[in-house]
């Protein structure tokens, strides 16, 4: 495991959010495979512009990483690409910021094609002003045959060579964007209501996409979930039973965090507007969460980015076996309009199965259809344009149960006048 030196900055009156956030770069360096040996923090009036810190408190960094043998230094802030080399000469060990850090584990645990492609992304936007300096050793020109001329220097050609290749990427994953539209409106012929889990980072929303496939009788692959952070980036989608019969396909989204950097945001947009294409909402909530006000303000900022503050969302407290009855009680009286939940005893999934059913109410409306038997051939386009809960004869007519959005019932009215 590598010795890691973490460094904190706050301004005045914000010390609970350093420490809050602090103890997060905590979470994410065990999660990127470091060991924290040493928490140093500073509070200031204003940034040092050369160094982030002020310098005395840059060589009690190097001191205590030069006492533990720590071979990285990671900030819980942005870092100019100056303020970075500035600080390397100094700590004499890797210097990290917190945007660095989480492309890191991102790289990790991408698994699909797009899912990498997006992480490469991402890091070659954050690499390419980093470059500066870093090839000083060849920045003499060289000639020669096929050399005449001003000559070219090696750090032009690594930028070069970046720059084509996020073009590149951008390309690629433009095409994948195509793809995932094309897919997305196929979904929506289908007539299945779509609900999307959103939520801060390592809230269980995995563990609870895989709750409700087990309280379906689902058959289908379980979604991986584990206790860490960014334990899974790439949507899965899945089928889940509602109350009153039928489907709707729900999607695990990737999970958002403090500070999310924006190269991150950008090269995950066509994986995240899947959130803005869902009928429903669920916004995951840590019930345990100390900062949980925190949390869902970083949700709330990427929905707004995303145009997705207009889907109807329905909010589900998880993890409320961890507290007791008297918090648990008092949680659902500050929020009635929540769901108290465990997605790892199954408590109050029935209840919050029961208001996204009410929320997907406003687009997928439940109705009654009696079809006189000679019209029978129609039954073939009523089930390619709505969910048929139920059919059954009744006085001699076909009796059906349909989850039908307000355009399609209009669509097939019209057609059996």
């Amino acid at each position: 495991m590598e010795k890691v030196v973490l460094v904190g900055l706050a301004l005045k009156g914000k010390a609970d959010a350093m420490e809050e956030s602090l103890a997060e770069l905590g979470r994410l360096t065990e999660t990127a495979g470091g060991t924290v040996v040493e928490r140093v923090t500073q509070r200031v009036e204003r940034k040092n512009p050369r160094l982030l810190i002020g310098e005395g408190k840059a060589h009690e960094v190097a001191s205590l990483a030069r006492k533990h043998r720590a071979r990285t230094v990671i900030f819980d802030e942005d870092l100019a690409p100056a303020q970075q080399k500035a600080l390397e000469d100094i700590v004499g060990a890797k210097v990290l910021d917190r945007t660095r850090l989480i492309l890191d584990i991102f790289a990790k645990r991408a698994r699909t094609k797009e899912g990498e492609l997006q992480v490469e992304l991402a890091q070659l936007s954050y690499m390419l002003p980093r470059l500066t300096g870093a090839w000083r050793g060849f920045s003499q020109q060289v000639g020669g045959i096929g050399t005449r001329g001003p000559g070219e220097r090696k750090l032009e050609y690594e930028r070069r060579h970046i720059r084509r290749r996020i073009e590149y990427l951008k390309r690629d994953i433009a095409r994948m964007r195509h793809e995932r539209d094309v897919q997305r409106q196929r979904r929506r012929s289908v007539p299945v209501p779509h609900v999307a889990l959103i939520g801060y980072t390592n809230v269980g929303k995995s563990s609870l996409l895989n709750a409700l496939l087990e309280n379906s009788g689902a058959t289908t692959s379980t979604v991986y979930a584990d206790d860490k952070l960014f334990a899974t980036l790439d949507p899965t989608t899945r089928r889940v039973r509602l109350p009153q019969g039928g489907w709707a396909v729900v999607t695990d989204t990737v999970g958002f965090i403090q500070k999310l950097p924006t190269d991150l945001v950008a090269a995950f947009r066509s994986t995240l507007e899947e959130v803005a294409e869902a009928d429903c909402l669920v916004h995951v909530r840590d019930a345990t969460a100390r900062d949980e006000s925190r949390q869902t303000a970083a949700v709330t900022a990427v929905l707004d980015d995303l145009g997705a503050n207009e889907v109807p969302c329905i909010v589900a407290y998880n993890k409320t076996d961890s507290l007791g009855a008297p918090e648990v009680r008092a949680l659902a009286s500050a929020h009635p309009e929540a769901a108290m939940i465990s997605a790892r005893s199954g408590a109050g999934l029935p209840d919050l199965m029961r208001l996204v059913e009410a929320a997907l109410a406003s687009r997928w409306m439940l109705r009654d259809l009696d079809l006189d038997p000679a019209r029978a051939a129609r039954l073939s386009e009523i089930y390619a344009s709505s969910q048929v809960l139920d059919q059954k004869a009744v006085d001699g007519k076909i009796r059906l149960r349909l989850r039908v959005t307000q355009e399609n019932w209009a669509r097939l009215l019209n057609k059996l006048k």
